[in-house]
């Protein structure tokens, strides 16, 4: 697996900033664009659509290469993005014709295209996971992407979602909404078969994995959480565990009421208040990343189950009291348990919950990432 990031590009690096309580929004350098985590380098340079196809490029050639895997041995590129730079280029592209040439630049043969707004990234390593399961590929690279530009900020500029504070708060009482992030993360999906055939060294296991849309409006979720809880529900059957097995949760965070409020909601609903399951978000640190959140928020939740403990949330002061779950808010928090989730919650209605567990052997039959 790989990502880029805010906080840079190295797994173990990004992680000790994490769990340190680094975050990377930073100040505009005065052109009036609210505060934003923009990568350390700049990014790819050159017009939007060639900046998002060198940064996926690039992200995943990494996540190959930590996979010790050659490209020509993929079935299948799933990449997931809002919207790319669609709103902005004045080529003719669609997410599908970007996702096409980052499989091309890389060598494999077949690709898959996932626009489910800031499900994206989360929905490509589902739509792997189906991918897999179904026989129809042994190997899929999964993984989300999105760069900032002038449209994505004016949109949720008028939308009223942007922190005036500079910070994002999630589930605390005075969070006032997000701040957006650039990034790009991808995980090497395979067949438990085809990974020991290769000697792959495993970094954990999707074992189960589950969607559902609220349908209440274009942007806002299910306040009721109803909607979140199928689809954390359906991740749990398809994994057959109960919500007492989960040990961490990987919260969606955004900071903005509507969507703390959905997933405290859920969070209530599915585990209950003598859950023991950690809470945690990377949105403070890394911005939200809209299409790529999901696949970074997967990396993110490996990373916990790998060393047993949450990064803090730097910002959050005083916890909402419908989030009845431990929270690491007031520094780095340990956990016992193998088993997580990860929760997205896209404009447009759209859950996507995945549960991964931690590296060491199975028997149950599962995707190795």
């Amino acid at each position: 697996m790989s990502w880029t990031t805010a906080l840079g590009d190295g797994l173990d690096e990004v992680w000790q900033q994490l769990t340190s309580g680094r975050v990377g929004i930073r100040e505009s350098a005065g052109d009036g664009r609210p505060p934003a985590a923009l990568l350390t380098d700049g990014g790819p340079s050159g017009p939007p659509s060639e900046r998002q196809i060198s940064l996926a490029v690039t992200t995943a050639s990494a996540a190959l290469r930590d996979a010790g895997c050659p490209a020509g041995d993929v079935d299948t590129l799933v990449l997931g993005s809002s919207l790319g730079p669609h709103l902005d280029d004045a080529a003719e592209t669609s997410p599908h014709t970007l996702t096409s040439a980052v499989a091309d630049r890389l060598g494999v043969a077949g690709s898959v295209s996932v626009s489910t707004a800031c499900s994206s990234g989360a929905d490509a390593v589902l739509a792997g996971a189906a991918l897999l399961t179904g026989g129809e590929a042994e190997r899929c690279l999964c993984g989300g992407i999105d760069l900032l530009t002038d449209g994505k900020l004016l949109g949720h500029r008028a939308l009223g979602t942007l922190a005036a504070s500079g910070t994002v708060r999630p589930f605390d009482t005075d969070r006032d909404g997000t701040l957006f992030g650039e990034g790009a993360g991808f995980l090497l999906l395979e067949t438990r078969a085809a990974a020991t055939a290769r000697g792959a060294r495993i970094l954990g296991e999707l074992r189960g994995w589950g969607a559902s849309n609220d349908g209440t409006g274009p942007t806002a979720p299910d306040e009721t959480g109803a909607g979140a809880v199928l689809a954390v529900r359906r991740a749990l059957a398809r994994a057959g565990v109960d919500a007492r097995d989960i040990a961490v949760i990987n919260a969606h965070g955004t900071g903005t009421r509507a969507n703390d409020t959905a997933e405290a909601a859920c969070y209530s609903t599915v585990f209950g208040p003598e859950s023991e399951a950690v809470v945690f978000a990377t949105k403070p640190a890394f911005g939200h990343t809209l299409g790529a959140t999901g696949a970074l928020e997967a990396i993110a939740l490996l990373l916990a189950l790998r060393h047993g403990a949450v990064p803090p949330l730097p910002h959050t002061r005083k916890v909402m009291p419908e989030l009845a779950l431990p929270l690491a808010a007031d520094g780095p928090r340990e956990f016992t348990g193998s088993l997580g989730i990860s929760l997205t919650l896209g404009f447009g209605g759209f859950n996507t919950c995945l549960l991964l567990a931690a590296a060491e052997p199975r028997t149950a039959v599962g995707g190795a990432a």
